[in-house]
């Protein structure tokens, strides 16, 4: 355990997280209806990192109730994913520094589009479960 709250992933989890698989992230609207969405993602320290233009609906959600839950698929094997639930923290990313890291982890680049505002969510995992190879 990283914490008395943040449940340990094991490596072969972790080690998948560190490639550039497909991901959707779930958020709760006010009238709390689920709603998903594709999402780039990076696990760095234990968090997931996410990033999002600053006029996302999805921000709404999440600054009313930060619970969310991603799901990340193994991009060779669907079938073996991996779900963490946990709550987004939101900071705004002026530099575009953490966008840039994300784009370059899924394409090389840095981000393209440099004349919006960004915002990063780091996700705490306070659960996890797998499926797959990782059932």
């Amino acid at each position: 355990m990283t914490d008395d709250t943040t449940p340990d992933l094991p490596p072969e989890i972790v080690e998948m997280l560190g490639r550039p698989n497909p991901a959707v992230i779930g958020t709760v609207r006010r009238d709390g209806a689920p709603v998903t969405v594709a999402t780039w993602y990076v696990y760095r320290d234990g968090r997931i990192l996410v990033n999002m233009d600053a006029e996302r609906r999805r921000l709404d959600h999440i600054r009313h109730d930060p619970r969310v839950s991603i799901t990340v698929l193994d991009g060779e094997d669907w079938g073996t994913h991996v779900s963490m639930q946990g709550r987004l923290t939101l900071q705004d990313d002026p530099d575009l520094e953490v966008i840039d890291m994300i784009a370059r982890h899924y394409t090389g680049k840095p981000y393209p589009q440099r004349d919006r505002p960004r915002v990063t969510g780091v996700l705490e995992i306070e659960a996890w479960h797998g499926w797959g190879r990782f059932a």
